[in-house]
């Protein structure tokens, strides 16, 4: 079955700008196959025997913070060194999709030691009758514990339901931090809310704090904490190293997982447009395309359920610099989208005899690509040049 891939011609905006509205809709280009250079990269197992593992984040000197979704934060270091969980963490709310999901360490980590989780926090009276939602809480790293730990963020309003939570964490340039979220499956229509929070990209200071440069600042019944919105469930982010621009994929139903390069105050269309269907097959919302809604960039039809999202700027894949590197869940494989000039040219896939699902994609400091396989026997792998 032919996989069909959109295409939006535009030229992004610098990171605060709204932009000129881009007015070309996506093409197509045919299914992507192997890639060509498939043969020419090998994997190495890093640390193993995770339990659903999620998000990954570099320290300086060489070591890792790696979360495991049932609520555990352990270090990994080199020659497969592994910690016991570490103390400190928040707790969560390990059910459906819910859990302890990303971690991010502060600009200024040498200085402040500062790390931020992303994950699943219950109301008041639990997670029955309190509902939940995603938070993120920050954190001093002491040795081999967290310290201090303190929510600076709560998605409003709690509801119930353990699907959709997102949630990723991305640093912008001038240190404010994104909190990347879902629509929290049932509660769709509030992702077009702009009192709500849920389907929403949320930009808040390190100590939870609204920038005075939000696009929504002092605009009644509008959450001050609101980027964007109409987001059905984020599952990857990160910055363009070349423009400091940021940029997404999130889940569709069944089929229109996209990129997006959200921009500030833009309405990303869900649940009123998109290229997917729901389950059931019945149509959702009212099409592909409406004035005042973005288009993506890129969609997959069928659905890949995209995960971690990566750019590539290192030596070990010179060929690839400046393309994005997307894992895929439901599609078990790494995903390497050429762009140019802004645009998805052209997609080549890697791993898809591997049969694990890839939840998330970082590169390190030596070009090196990490892995992490999202199963009850979890991995972190290094893709490495043959």
């Amino acid at each position: 079955m032919p996989l069909h891939r959109r295409l939006l011609l535009s030229l992004p905006p610098a990171l605060l700008s709204l932009g000129a509205r881009a007015q070309d809709r996506p093409s197509t280009f045919p299914r992507a196959g192997a890639a060509p250079d498939a043969g020419r990269v090998r994997l190495e197992a890093v640390a193993e025997r995770l339990e659903n593992p999620w998000g990954l984040a570099f320290l300086p000197g060489g070591r890792m913070l790696v979360t495991e979704r049932p609520g555990r934060v352990r270090l990994v270091g080199p020659g497969r060194q592994m910690s016991p969980p570490l103390p400190g963490v928040p707790d969560v709310i390990a059910q459906g999709q819910g859990g302890l999901l990303d971690v991010a360490i502060a600009p200024d980590f040498a200085r402040s030691r500062a790390v931020f989780l992303a994950y699943a926090e219950a109301g008041e009276g639990g997670a029955g009758e309190g509902g939940a939602g995603t938070a993120v809480a920050r954190a001093v790293l002491e040795g081999e514990r967290l310290v201090g730990a303190r929510v600076i963020y709560r998605q409003v309003p709690k509801v119930r339901g353990a699907q959709h939570f997102g949630a990723r964490l991305v640093f912008a340039r001038d240190g404010t931090l994104f909190v990347l979220q879902g629509d929290r499956y049932a509660y769709r229509d509030q992702a077009q809310d702009l009192g709500s929070l849920i389907g929403k990209i949320v930009r808040i200071a390190t100590d939870g704090s609204v920038p005075a440069d939000n696009p929504f600042i002092g605009r009644a019944g509008v959450r001050p904490e609101i980027w964007s919105y109409g987001h059905r469930n984020i599952q990857g982010a990160a910055l363009d190293p070349a423009t400091g621009l940021l940029w997404i994929t999130e889940h569709g139903a069944r089929g229109g997982d996209e990129v997006n390069q959200p921009q500030a105050g833009r309405n990303y269309g869900w649940p009123v447009i998109t290229y997917g269907v729901d389950y059931s097959g019945a149509r959702i919302g009212q099409g592909t395309a409406r004035d005042g809604m973005e288009q993506p960039v890129h969609y997959w039809d069928p659905s890949i359920a995209p995960s971690g999202l990566a750019f590539y700027a290192g030596d070990a894949f010179p060929a690839w610099r400046g393309h994005i590197l997307v894992g895929a869940l439901r599609g078990q494989h790494l995903a390497r989208l050429e762009m140019r000039g802004g645009r998805v040219v052209a997609e080549h896939r890697y791993l898809e005899d591997l049969g694990e699902r890839i939840r998330d994609v970082r590169v390190g400091a030596d070009g090196v690509v990490y892995l992490l396989t999202d199963s009850a026997q979890g991995r972190v792998l290094r893709l490495v040049p043959r």
